[in-house]
């Protein structure tokens, strides 16, 4: 039974990766404010898949301590799975020119 579980395991990745070629898979987005970053998790052949493992990678930001956490799942192809976001919030840049 194992190695059915196994096989059918490696079937489903082989296709979601198929699926993601064509920009037809599902993604996990997850944005948080500290540190600033956007996080792709993926790809999945279902929006209900992707809904079933979010709640294993929000975890996962919690325990690094990330706040501010935003989760949506939706259909895209990223082109990167990690953006790290280090541009200045805008109080910050304008306040040297506010007077």
């Amino acid at each position: 039974m194992k190695d059915h579980e196994t096989a059918q395991s490696g079937f489903s990745q082989w296709l979601a990766g198929l699926v993601n070629d064509v920009g037809l898979a599902w993604w996990i987005e997850i944005k948080t404010e500290s540190p600033r970053c956007t996080y792709y998790f993926g790809p999945f052949l279902s929006p209900a898949e992707a809904e079933a493992e979010k709640v294993g990678y929000i975890q996962d930001l919690q325990q690094e301590n990330a706040k501010g956490i935003v989760c949506e799942v939706k259909r895209c192809k990223p082109k990167e799975l990690t953006i790290y976001d280090e541009s200045p919030s805008v109080g910050r840049s304008l306040s040297g020119q506010l007077r």
